[in-house]
């Protein structure tokens, strides 16, 4: 029988999976990549001695990398190590509160309790609801098609509905989270999981509040080598896999007719494809690739999610108050996301986020030293002045830093490199520089996010960040381990009707 070609745009995380999952089905799979490296946002640079991974610095879910070494036939330890980590997240707050919280429910509740006066028990039943929503709820929304009619067929689905409360629903993540507990601290630490998805908690559903599961029930991990680390387990496993890798060539156009997908051009040469899958942002697959600009500005009915302003900076100092992880937060949250989201600005008093991967691998900082990506959110790109915004930020986030951690951070810093929505969306291809593609600051959002196959277009499918089930590390295998189903059911499909 003749060997099926498959051609992958992109080289993301979802990319990288899915060209291994095809290549597992008998593929030949070509990948084709903008970058002259793989992994779209999770790259790594040194500078001045320091190591820093570029991009996503939360590490969760590692079965579902597990499980695509598994699929593979391959020992994911050749390739990939990894190891818990006790202290998810050390919390920082205006009013002079400090709170390290473990990454398991029971000592989370405890710490919180401690800290801010919480009942231990609001967050135990928290985590417990949070865990039932993930199984019964989630598992749906995140491993299936909500666009195929078989996904609501199956019996799970009447187990699911059981399970949902209208205040999933009908409420926002902000609104449930303050029925739920007593303090303004807690509050706010169950809204910033809104964020996770680039959204915000007062528009956002509570159905969200299924995240904290991941993080705290599940745990929080980091790989040994940073986050880096993923794309190179990836990367190697792809090519072990017989997957052939074109860096440095972008993807001109898709080439289809007559409502079927038959390959892409690329350096001016057509190469042809019995499947075809973009991991490349929807927005500019259907406006750029497809050269379909009605299908492009349909995409942009949803509201994009945030971006990200990232200082990468050096810092000539140890701090002992800071784990891996670290939130200062905002003193006032409404207010943050209403310049982020509607006035497409950014707040005075922005809540800072500090990833510090020497205190796992000290080789990533010269002795006594740490190497901080510190990020906050912003607005999507959409014409602003970022030259002027990013001084402002930096002053900002500077002066927010020094009030909470008593000291002058100005003066220590002496390595920096900056990240807007300008250089995530030109690096990426992340259209407005949105990290999630769009947010869910709907209730129909989940529902409305573009499916993994093309509705039209035969053998022309999706994965990543932009389409189902959203943005993330785990929703991007997720996102390739579904496309790569629809892929072999339409192939069966195909193969015995073609008998």
């Amino acid at each position: 029988m003749e060997t099926k070609e498959a051609v992958i745009i992109g080289s993301g995380v979802a990319g990288l999976a899915i060209a291994t999952r095809l290549a597992i089905q008998g593929f030949r799979v070509k990948v084709f990549e903008k970058n002259a490296y793989p992994g779209g946002k999770l790259s790594m640079f040194e500078q001045d001695g320091f190591r820093f991974d570029a991009g996503p610095s939360l590490f969760t879910q590692p079965r579902n990398i597990e499980e695509l070494f598994e699929a593979a036939g391959e020992p994911v330890r050749d390739y990939f190590t990894y190891q818990p980590v006790n202290i998810s997240c050390t919390y920082f707050f205006e009013n002079g509160k400090m709170v390290k919280v473990a990454a398991d429910p029971q000592t989370f509740a405890t710490q919180l309790e401690e800290a801010t006066g919480e009942p231990a028990i609001n967050i135990i039943n928290y985590f417990a609801d949070a865990e039932k929503l993930y199984h019964d709820v989630g598992n749906i929304f995140l491993n299936f098609s909500l666009h195929k009619k078989n996904t609501w067929l199956h019996k799970r689905v009447l187990k699911a509905l059981r399970t949902v409360k209208s205040a999933y629903l009908f409420s926002s993540l902000q609104h449930y989270n303050k029925k739920v507990f007593h303090t303004p601290e807690a509050e706010q630490i169950f809204n910033r999981y809104a964020t996770y998805n680039g959204s915000n908690p007062y528009k956002a559903p509570a159905m969200l509040s299924l995240i904290p599961h991941l993080e705290i029930n599940e745990g929080v991990f980091y790989p040994a080598g940073g986050m880096v680390s993923i794309t190179n387990a990836l990367y190697n496993l792809a090519k072990k896999k017989g997957v052939e890798f074109f860096f440095d060539t972008p993807v001109d156009r898709i080439v289809y007719t007559e409502n079927r997908a038959l390959g892409i051009v690329a350096r001016d040469q057509n190469i042809p494809a019995d499947v075809v899958v973009s991991n490349a942002d929807i927005y500019f697959t259907y406006g750029r690739l497809l050269k379909s600009p009605v299908k492009a500005k349909k995409v942009l009915k949803q509201e994009r999610s945030s971006s990200a302003l990232i200082f990468y900076w050096g810092i000539d100092k140890s701090f002992t108050t800071l784990g891996l992880h670290n939130i200062f937060f905002s003193q006032n949250y409404q207010q943050e996301f209403e310049h982020i989201f509607t006035r497409k600005t950014l707040f005075n008093d922005p809540t800072v986020y500090i990833n510090i991967t020497c205190k796992e691998d000290p080789a990533d900082a010269p002795a006594g030293k740490e190497n901080w990506f510190v990020m906050i959110n912003v607005p999507a790109n959409s014409g602003q002045d970022w030259e002027s915004l990013k001084q402002t930020a930096r002053q900002n986030i500077i002066n927010k830093l020094n009030r909470l951690l008593q000291t002058d951070i100005a003066s220590l810093i002496s390595s920096e490199t900056i990240m807007d929505p300008l250089i995530i969306e030109e690096r990426t291809g992340s259209y407005m520089g949105s990290l999630y593609g769009t947010s869910s600051n709907s209730k129909m959002a989940a529902f409305l996010r573009s499916p993994n196959f093309t509705p039209g277009i035969r053998n022309l499918y999706h994965c990543g960040g932009s389409v189902h089930p959203g943005g993330g590390i785990p929703l991007c295998l997720k996102s390739a381990a579904i496309t790569a189903g629809i892929i072999e059911k339409d192939q069966q499909k195909y193969h015995s009707s073609a008998h």
